[in-house]
């Protein structure tokens, strides 16, 4: 009886390890339930982001009346932060402290950081869109404040919680943890999202205050949470020996093989996927005549792509496949997706069209997962924050640049064709939006040739398996 209840409980563990998503990614040092408690500071990430970019985009516009230039503005500030990130990651290695922390004080000060902007964030937003007896610069300058803390704030914690996740994680995990912390970003934006849209209808301007700043609290608690005995005191950090400067850091890292077109990957990977992101849903109204509910439905299917790639890229890292290849299958994928985007509209096919959204999702999850686990894997030596923060600084800021890029080329090329000047044949509303999803082909064809001698590079140090060694059984 005994070795039946054995053999039962057993093929339950391999049940949940096969099956349950992440179930894996616990270890000895890093069990399950810290992992996932330590996950949280991604969720207020997603949640900052979605408030930003998502939910304050269409209130300031519609609801608050303030013009659309000023609103892109605002949504742009935080990434002024962006290239910084290696700054602050790389503070975070070094940083001396009379606690024993290095990444604690980092994360609970871009925690306040956050915590600030959206305190005063309501306030200026109503001032701004001109409801006050007081000049509207206080309120412009209040809300660009605002955007700029919160960003500081995100991109502060967001690098800093990834150094100590690969801190605490031991390098056989690591591909797992990357995965779900790349799902629980995703996670936060699309409960925040709901959470958000339920809140404020009916809308008004009290209504709002008091979202925010609850978000504002939400995020205070759950970061406190994420962070309590996590990363363990050492007495090292309290020496008084003298620390690297960033400068020559940098330069190491740099001169580092690969590291550069590393970097060049990442941006060039991340434009590619992000510019389509603006335009998707009109892309679906107008194109396509989708209505608005079926159009908003394109967010989750994105969504739901994603999860299904980290998940299926947690499960190939753990096969130890290169995380490069992983990338780089991201970007192959993405090709195919971006295509039948393409040719949805002259087949008339909303079926195409929902099938390459979720392939993006799909496709951006295994490159993302690839190219984050493969700077983990580059960040020993006490470097993980400045790898981490290099990596992020050229993901956050090609992202941010995508989204911008690809309306100014939607509205010019639609521009020339509704004048004729690129024919007659391209004189319609699709040709700006497939002049932007070619783009996006033709960069991922771009990041494929990057990514291509970084394969190399491991292969040659003996780092990745052939592929005839990663297929399963």
């Amino acid at each position: 009886m005994k070795a039946q209840r054995d053999r039962l409980a057993l093929s339950w563990t391999r049940i949940g390890t096969r099956f349950l998503p992440f179930a894996d990614a616990a270890t000895t040092e890093l069990p399950l339930s810290r992992l996932l408690r330590l996950s949280l500071f991604q969720v207020t990430v997603g949640m900052a982001v979605v408030l930003l970019i998502g939910t304050l985009n269409r209130v300031m516009i519609v609801e608050l009346g303030v013009p659309a230039w000023l609103v892109a503005v605002m949504v742009a500030l935080p990434l002024i932060f962006a290239p910084f990130r290696a700054v602050v990651g790389f503070r975070s290695d070094h940083h001396r402290s009379v606690l024993g922390w290095r990444r604690v004080p980092y994360i609970w000060m871009g925690t306040l950081l956050q915590f600030g902007g959206l305190a005063i964030m309501p306030f200026a937003l109503i001032v701004l869109s001109g409801d006050t007896h007081g000049p509207i610069i206080i309120g412009q300058v209040g809300a660009a404040l605002a955007f700029l803390l919160v960003g500081a704030g995100l991109h502060t914690t967001q690098t800093i919680g990834l150094a100590l996740a690969t801190d605490l994680a031991p390098p056989h995990a690591q591909p797992r943890v990357v995965a779900l912390l790349c799902t629980m970003l995703l996670v936060g934006m699309a409960v925040s999202a709901v959470i958000f849209g339920l809140l404020l209808r009916p809308f008004s301007e009290i209504r709002l205050i008091q979202v925010i700043q609850a978000a504002a609290l939400t995020t205070m608690v759950l970061n406190a949470i994420a962070l309590w005995k996590q990363e363990p005191r050492n007495a090292v950090q309290t020496s008084e020996e003298e620390r690297p400067g960033f400068g020559a850091a940098w330069r190491a890292f740099v001169a580092s093989s690969g590291s550069v077109r590393q970097l060049v990957a990442v941006g060039l990977g991340s434009v590619a996927f992000s510019m389509q992101d603006i335009i998707l849903e009109p892309y679906g109204g107008q194109i396509l005549h989708l209505p608005v509910s079926a159009t908003t439905t394109l967010t989750a299917m994105l969504a739901c792509g994603g999860f299904v790639g980290f998940v299926a890229g947690a499960k190939a890292l753990g096969r130890r496949i290169d995380p490069y290849r992983l990338a780089a299958a991201g970007a192959l994928t993405g090709i195919g997706a971006f295509v039948a985007v393409i040719f949805a509209a002259p087949f008339h096919s909303a079926l195409l069209f929902a099938a390459g959204v979720a392939l993006i999702g799909f496709s951006s999850a295994l490159f993302a997962v690839g190219t984050l686990t493969a700077s983990m894997n580059a960040g020993r030596g006490g470097q993980n924050g400045l790898v981490l923060g290099a990596w992020g600084a050229a993901q956050a800021f090609a992202a941010g640049a995508a989204i911008a890029l690809g309306g100014l080329l939607h509205d010019g090329v639609s521009e020339l064709a509704a004048r004729g000047f690129l024919g007659e044949a391209l004189a319609v509303p699709a040709t700006g939006y497939g002049f932007v999803y070619l783009t996006e082909v033709l960069l991922l064809f771009a990041t494929l040739v990057a990514i291509g001698p970084l394969i190399r590079m491991r292969e040659a140090a003996g780092l990745t398996l052939s592929p005839s060694l990663i297929l399963p059984r």
